[in-house]
């Protein structure tokens, strides 16, 4: 779909090529009016529902992701009866296969079929498809789906219910109340059939090979990496040091996070893929597309450093943060009958932060950059990230 074909408004009895095209570049191939019919009376609750207006339109986002292709608004009114029209609005993404991404494009052939595996797009809308939102533990809940339609044999159309939301201020309490609900999320027994269903394949060992072993570790041991600007003045050489220690470590490191316990996770639990809805005041999860079963703890790293990696928070936070959130996670899997121990949970987590984000640390994406418009605050951020992880690495490490 160009932009010409996905902003239209159009009368539902008339619509406009250009809103049809729209439609059907979101799913709807055949009748689209009476699929997009049947998908509002059941999101307005009603027997039926007549479309009298559509419109489409690109939803802004700012920040490129991996696989998905675009979002978009339908909106538009519809008559369920002998009612004044109503509105109806769907938030439709469409996700695609990582060799689809503009990102993988950037990467030789041979790296690209390697880290593929560790993308696998179809577990977003194979979720969606499920009964996800009638699952979720209280305090949390889930964009409903009201349909799934697959574009090719690369790419799938999700139309998703629009939350009422409001804006959200990411202080230390919410991160808190965040950590305590991906604890119950991890240990609630009746999602750990749906985070079942998906691949092991996104491994820390996997991530190790497929990733690390190509685009990090070589670049680690190259010392003109540690002579350039910023880094050198981010990066010491003790820093450089304990980071090329754990790389040596990666084997041992890999062997005992695989022996903790695993559990259900959201996979991407960064703040931009939450939101507060209202009136309740619940937390909506979104973007599933790296859900399943990992070591405990995992959901914990993103939630901590999600905007701190981006620049948005200071590293100096993490202290506070780690002291807040990983006590309420702890709980949260035990008000949902999980036995996993607070040391067993730091430990993972320590090591999962180790290989997510301390050996990979250095802001590769930002050194091609101009002179003068390299992001400092970045680099600085994950200097003290990584330092501050190694530290939790030494902390927790068995006697």
């Amino acid at each position: 779909m160009n932009s010409a074909s996905i902003t239209g408004r159009a009368n539902a009895t008339a619509a406009a090529p250009a809103t049809l095209d729209a439609l059907a570049g979101l799913g709807l191939l055949d009748r689209p009016l009476d699929r997009l019919a049947d998908m509002v009376a059941e999101l307005l609750k009603a027997p039926r529902a007549h479309v009298l207006t559509v419109q489409v339109d690109i939803h802004p986002y700012d920040l490129l992701a991996i696989t998905t292709a675009g979002r978009f608004r339908v909106t538009g009114t519809a008559r369920t009866g002998f009612l004044e029209p109503v509105p109806y609005a769907f938030f439709v993404k469409v996700v695609q296969s990582y060799a689809k991404s503009p990102l993988a494009q950037q990467l030789p052939d041979a790296v690209r079929d390697l880290v593929a595996p560790l993308v696998p797009w179809r577990t977003e809308p194979d979720l969606y498809r499920t009964d996800l939102a009638d699952r979720l533990p209280d305090g949390l809940t889930a964009p409903r789906a009201y349909g799934v339609y697959d574009l090719d044999e690369d790419s799938a159309a999700i139309w998703l219910e629009m939350l009422p939301t409001r804006p959200i201020s990411w202080g230390i309490p919410l991160h808190r109340r965040a950590a305590y609900l991906f604890g119950r999320l991890a240990a609630n027994p009746a999602l750990a059939p749906l985070a079942a269903r998906v691949p092991p394949v996104r491994t820390a060992r996997n991530f190790t090979r497929w990733w690390l072993e190509y685009n990090v570790i070589p670049q680690l041991h190259d010392d003109k990496l540690w002579q350039r600007t910023p880094i050198a003045a981010t990066f010491d050489g003790r820093l450089r040091a304990r980071m090329l220690a754990a790389v040596q470590a990666l084997p041992e490191l890999l062997d005992e996070l695989e022996s903790l316990p695993t559990a259900t996770a959201h996979g991407d639990a960064c703040t931009r893929n939450m939101l507060i809805c209202e009136p309740d005041g619940r937390l909506a999860l979104i973007d599933f597309g790296f859900w399943g079963i990992a070591p405990v703890g995992f959901d914990l790293g993103q939630l901590m450093l999600g905007e701190i990696q981006l620049g948005q928070r200071p590293a100096g936070l993490l202290h506070r943060l780690e002291n807040e959130c990983l006590p309420a996670y702890v709980q949260g899997l035990h008000d949902e009958g999980g036995a996993i121990s607070h040391t067993e949970v730091r430990r993972a987590h320590a090591l999962l932060l180790t290989i997510y984000h301390a050996i990979p640390a250095i802001p590769y994406e930002h050194l091609t950059a101009e002179p003068g418009r390299v992001p400092y605050r970045i680099f600085e951020n994950r200097a003290l990230s990584a330092r501050f992880i190694l530290d939790l690495l030494d902390a927790t490490s068995p006697a």
